[in-house]
């Protein structure tokens, strides 16, 4: 496959990998492939996307909490973690 190219998609591939932390453009694309797929769905392998199992929690509670967000977003590509820090100080 070839890609015209062009300085704003150079520029979009130089920012995928740095956003990716992949060190050449096929790899940063293959990771962004699968993170969209995941998140996305609506196909054969993945039939049920990340954000629409997000909307059916939210739309089933009512709402969702930050680290139930960070359970259901978390995948391969990109981690997301949760973590939650308060303290009363006098």
């Amino acid at each position: 496959m070839r890609l015209r190219m062009t300085d704003k998609r150079e520029r979009r591939l130089d920012d995928l990998k740095e956003a990716t932390g992949e060190s050449t453009k096929s790899k940063a694309i293959d990771t962004a492939i699968e993170f969209y797929i995941r998140m996305a769905g609506d196909t054969t392998a993945v039939p049920t996307g990340q954000f629409a199992e997000l909307m059916q929690l939210a739309d089933d509670q009512g709402s969702v909490t930050a680290a139930e967000i960070a359970d259901v977003l978390d995948s391969k590509p990109l981690s997301v973690n949760y973590q939650s820090k308060w303290s009363v100080e006098n």
